[in-house]
């Protein structure tokens, strides 16, 4: 027989993950202010290896419009800025021979109205994710009826099926506008 508890947490766990995932998403996404998080994704060629590339060198933001790089050794430097312009970050790197720095520019009322469209679609996506689960761990719940659940259990599992759910979508809802303050603060 099912067990509703278990089938509830592990609910609430796809549920959970769906929402980190968009927290994820949305920190790689530049809002014109300097984040650290916008070069997670880049691979440097050090010593014949792809490192990321916090491995080889300090990143920082000392202001909220510059992304200080200071590479551990200072061979890497060229490696760093090639690394830095093959990605899709956008942004020239300027280096003074000991440490790299990111201008992150001002992006235009066009472009903040593109970047809040991108973290809509990974947010609905993200809805999609939760109601999927909601749907999935649904159906187990009528079918475990076949196999001898009782209704009332069935009715109170899917109850509290539908309170997670809100939890969630509405814990997305709030990422996604704290997130859409930050890209339209000018």
């Amino acid at each position: 027989m099912l067990d509703v508890k278990t089938t509830l947490n592990d609910a609430e766990e796809r549920m959970q993950m769906a929402a980190m995932y968009l927290e994820d998403q949305l920190s790689h996404i530049r809002a014109g202010r300097a984040n650290v998080a916008i070069l997670d994704g880049i691979r440097v060629n050090s010593y014949g290896s792809m490192v990321p590339l916090n491995q080889v060198a300090n990143v920082s933001a000392p202001d909220a419009r510059t992304i200080a790089i200071r590479p551990w050794d200072r061979k890497t430097i060229k490696d760093i800025e090639k690394a830095i312009m093959d990605s899709d970050v956008g942004i020239t790197p300027e280096n003074n021979g000991e440490i790299i720095r990111l201008g992150i520019p001002q992006p235009t009322e066009e472009r903040r109205r593109e970047l809040v469209k991108q973290c809509n679609k990974i947010g609905e996506r993200t809805k999609v994710e939760v109601r999927t689960a909601r749907a999935e761990i649904k159906e187990k719940l009528k079918k475990a009826i076949k196999d001898g659940l009782s209704e009332d259990l069935e009715k109170d599992a899917e109850d509290d099926l539908q309170k997670l759910h809100d939890k969630y979508i509405k814990k997305i809802d709030a990422l996604l506008e704290e997130k859409q303050k930050e890209i339209m603060t000018v």
